[in-house]
């Protein structure tokens, strides 16, 4: 099986797992910008339930995707490894993971696509996944070939995972959120997951 996914920033683990079990993925670098999605958010887990992470994007109209620049505005690099280191301290793995985390978070990418790029090469490296990905070269309107998840997997569309949680006794089985939580939690196991 053949997917198309959107590029997305710490993506959820169902966007991991669909990357992970086709035969070859193609990341869509031609599509326009859409809001409120994963291409620049992250959902983690907290003391106090889900908490997004979104960073700022500079964009004009029909911006495509590879056009996409991230902006400085808000000091939000120091504000999501601050809320990582929150969230994820305690959690088994957070220490040994966070050397490899934390220059995401400390260089600055001017291009979402690159930006994501770089994040989801160093979790399949984590991971130890070796998809098989090339960036797509042109808006696919039809997917013959292709399995397409660009608007299904969506911040609006949870799917069901299980796996440890830090605060799971406390809300429950949090599904639908950011590869880090998986990692940050089953560490080495995380690939079983996918």
């Amino acid at each position: 099986m053949k997917s198309l996914l959107s590029t997305t920033y710490f993506g959820p683990v169902q966007w991991y797992q669909k990357l992970y079990r086709s035969e070859e993925t193609e990341i869509e670098a031609c599509e326009n910008f859409q809001k409120q999605t994963y291409r620049n958010r992250c959902v983690i887990a907290t003391t106090q339930g889900t908490q997004a992470l979104t960073f700022p994007v500079v964009r004009s109209d029909n911006s495509t995707i590879k056009d996409i620049r991230i902006s400085d505005h808000g000091n939000w690099r120091h504000l999501h490894w601050n809320a990582l280191q929150s969230a994820y301290g305690e959690s088994p793995f957070f220490e040994y993971y966070q050397d490899d985390i934390r220059p995401f978070f400390d260089r600055k990418w001017e291009f979402l696509l690159d930006f994501n790029e770089e994040i989801r090469a160093k979790i399949c490296e984590l991971i130890d996944i070796e998809p098989k990905v090339r960036l797509s070269d042109e808006y696919r309107t039809e997917c013959i070939d292709f399995m397409d998840y660009r608007s299904a997997i969506n911040p609006k569309h949870p799917m069901e995972d299980t796996y440890y949680q830090v605060y799971q006794q406390k809300h429950g089985f949090l599904s639908n959120l950011s590869i880090l939580d998986l990692l940050f939690n089953m560490g080495p196991e995380s690939v079983f997951f996918l």
